[in-house]
């Protein structure tokens, strides 16, 4: 199903140029990096905002951050019950579609009148911006085989970028509009989104016929069948549960104790931008068979930055460092475990997905959930040792792996 570059003929029967195949590779791969970004950023605009919704809706802090998990947690529902449909339906009509809705979603929270509603459409946010996992399997479909782990790489740098980015947007719209502005903003460029897969996308249609209730049961197949999936699945759930247990309560941290503005806590967030960059390294890592040791020094950047976030207490410079090597790890060694799953089992690569991702959001939840909980009762130094904590439990994983070749079957 990869793009060629064999030359199509033209209208008039002649030869394309040799380019034109490469240019049009070229198109899709920056459309799926956007459309994966601007779907993804949905998850983590009210990270940030917290504060601010507490005060709106006259809840508590705590009560605020439930919209954090109730996000993930959605999230984490449409990856075990949509992502799944991508080896079923045609995959650029199923992704366009699933964003109408987003866009639905989006507006009823930019004029929800109290915080339960707001709430309830958070969870509906977070299953229809599965999206971004609808069009990363796509992408190593439409990738040659050579250059798959390089193409995905840049995919998912537009994911990261729309991952990172999205804290600091918010907190720029809120402080400027107020901060219902980022819901109103995204659900425009959700449509916008929309119409582009169209007219950009080329069209896939998968080969399996199951019914949908059959392919939802062979999901639970691959769980037995594949343990590099399931390895690759917990190691990444353990170490974006410290990702988002840094950025959930940072946001705290800065207001409180720094006393930052939201244009402050904005500019803070933008150094997690530099995390996108280790998205192309790592493919190339994985496309030179270096991944083994490149998850495991993805893993150890990963302990080492929650250390310098726990001794980054009333520390800006030590806050932002941690920020940037966490953001780089956790992105980078899920570059290398998605290129290790996609090879797994090229005709089930969506079901595959679906089960490394709604596991890592599972584990997400999971920590955010926590974290407030840490948060209240032992301050950032707590939520530093259960990030640390997280960490460890991601090198043990891989430690079992590597040293006693458990599970370790090569993509």
């Amino acid at each position: 199903m990869a793009l060629t570059t064999a030359s199509p003929a033209d209208a008039a029967g002649a030869p394309a140029p040799p380019d034109e195949p490469a240019r049009a590779l070229r198109w899709v791969i920056i459309t799926l990096a956007f459309a994966c970004g601007a779907s993804v950023a949905n998850l983590y605009y009210a990270q940030p905002l917290l504060g601010l919704l507490s005060h709106s809706f006259g809840v508590s802090k705590g009560t605020a951050t439930i919209v954090v998990t109730a996000t993930q947690i959605g999230y984490a529902l449409g990856l075990a019950l949509l992502i799944p449909l991508g080896d079923l339906l045609e995959n650029r009509r199923l992704a366009s579609r699933t964003l109408l809705v987003t866009a639905l979603a989006l507006a009823v929270a930019a004029f929800s009148p109290d915080f339960w509603v707001f709430l309830a459409v958070s969870v509906l946010i977070g299953v229809t911006s599965v999206v971004a996992q609808i069009l990363v399997p796509l992408a190593a479909h439409l990738a040659p085989a050579e250059s798959r782990g390089r193409l995905v790489g840049q995919v998912m740098s537009g994911l990261l970028l729309g991952i990172m980015l999205a804290r600091s947007v918010a907190s720029f719209a809120a402080a400027a509009w107020g901060w219902r502005s980022i819901y109103a903003i995204s659900a425009v460029v959700m449509l916008l989104t929309s119409l582009a897969l169209l007219k950009v996308l080329p069209v896939r249609k998968p080969e399996h016929s199951a019914r949908y209730g059959a392919l939802l049961a062979s999901v639970a197949g691959l769980v037995r069948s594949e343990p590099v999936l399931v390895r690759r699945a917990l190691t990444q759930a353990s170490m974006f549960g410290a990702f988002t247990a840094y950025w959930t309560a940072v946001a705290y941290e800065l207001a409180d104790r720094h006393h930052m503005s939201q244009n402050g806590i904005a500019v803070f967030a933008l150094v997690g931008a530099a995390g996108a960059a280790s998205a192309p390294v790592a493919g190339r890592l994985g496309d030179a068979g270096r991944g083994v040791v490149g998850r495991a020094v993805a893993i150890l950047t990963g302990l080492v930055a929650m250390v310098l976030a726990g001794f980054g207490v009333g520390n800006l410079v030590l806050l932002a460092i941690a920020g940037v090597l966490l953001d780089f790890a956790v992105q980078g060694h899920q570059v290398l475990s998605q290129r290790d799953i996609y090879a797994l089992r090229p005709d089930a690569r969506a079901r595959v997905n679906s089960v490394y991702m709604t596991t890592v959001f599972l584990g997400g939840a999971a920590a955010s959930a926590a974290t407030g909980a840490v948060h209240s009762a032992w301050g950032w130094t707590g939520v530093s040792v259960m990030g640390g904590a997280l960490t460890l439990v991601a090198f043990a994983l891989w430690s079992v792996e590597r040293f006693t070749g458990h599970g370790a079957r090569r993509p």
